[in-house]
């Protein structure tokens, strides 16, 4: 993000309220977090310690802490006991075989449901997707994949095929992770509202053949952004490598990489005296 390199270097002393300058910060964390794992810098299961971090970013702990919980609501970093903060998994074979899934047994299951929805399914289809809209419009990353999910359920309740459904509900429990990082761009976020609101359009006029059709084209333009995107970021990261006289730095298990994010400089070294921030409470990241 612009600026997101001096805004990790500011002055404690600034004219700005506290938790404005925290969130400040945060963000800057956040991105350049973002941007190593999916440039593959932090592999799955390694730890991000708040103190690592936060004397690699000469801050406190507090905006370290708040964007540890961001990646976590936006499935990039899970929390575990003992650990804390860990890198989630994220692989483009497991993004493959959960949309190679999706897109087999999704249209199956709309095929036998949609000719069933009744008025009453459609009024809970679309107060699902004002809900969706409305947490675009909050930016609540946590609800996204969780409504997106509601959304998609509830026009194949009537399919009758249990067993498939309980399939397709664990899937996009898993894909629930995926589509709040493929979603987190304006442009995505407004062609998903989109695409929802052609996709129930097309359930209630009856034209099932065509939105089973549509909907195999959503999910798979899902699997197209996130194939993108952690392409583009990884091939990104090794283009920056590349560079003449570019410093290259071993892997480490548990700081931040001063390379993370491009365009971003490196954060001045953590000085003595640094003020520490409160004290981790019990089940929170470390």
């Amino acid at each position: 993000m612009p600026g997101a390199e001096h805004a990790a270097c500011l002055p404690r002393r600034i004219d700005m309220p506290a938790p404005a300058f925290h969130r400040t910060l945060s963000s800057a964390i956040v991105e350049r977090l973002r941007q190593g794992i999916l440039a593959g810098r932090y592999p799955a299961g390694t730890q991000l310690r708040q103190d690592a971090l936060a004397a690699e970013f000469a801050v406190s702990r507090i905006p370290v802490r708040e964007a540890l919980f961001q990646l976590v609501a936006e499935g990039l970093v899970r929390i575990e006991p003992h650990k804390g903060a860990v890198v989630a998994g994220f692989e483009l074979a497991e993004i493959d075989d959960v949309f190679d899934l999706r897109v087999l047994l999704e249209p199956r299951l709309l095929a036998r449901s949609a000719p069933r929805l009744q008025a009453a399914d459609y009024e809970d289809i679309e107060a699902l997707d004002a809900a969706f809209e409305e947490a675009v419009g909050r930016r609540d990353v946590a609800r996204w994949g969780e409504l997106n999910e509601q959304l998609h359920l509830s026009l194949y309740r009537h399919a009758a095929l249990p067993r498939t459904m309980a399939i397709v509900g664990a899937l996009l429990q898993s894909s629930d992770r995926y589509t709040r990082v493929q979603m987190n761009r304006e442009a995505t976020l407004a062609r998903a509202m989109r695409e929802h609101h052609r996709l129930i359009a097309l359930c209630r006029s009856g034209r099932t053949a065509q939105a089973c059709e549509y909907l195999a084209a959503h999910i798979e333009a899902v699997r197209r952004d996130l194939r993108r995107l952690l392409r583009l970021t990884r091939a990104t990261t090794a283009t920056a490598r590349a560079q003449p006289g570019a410093a290259v730095r071993p892997e480490r298990k548990v700081t931040l990489s001063s390379d993370a994010g491009p365009g971003s400089g490196r954060p001045r070294p953590q000085t003595a005296g640094r003020r520490r921030g409160p004290p981790r409470q019990a089940g929170e990241p470390r």
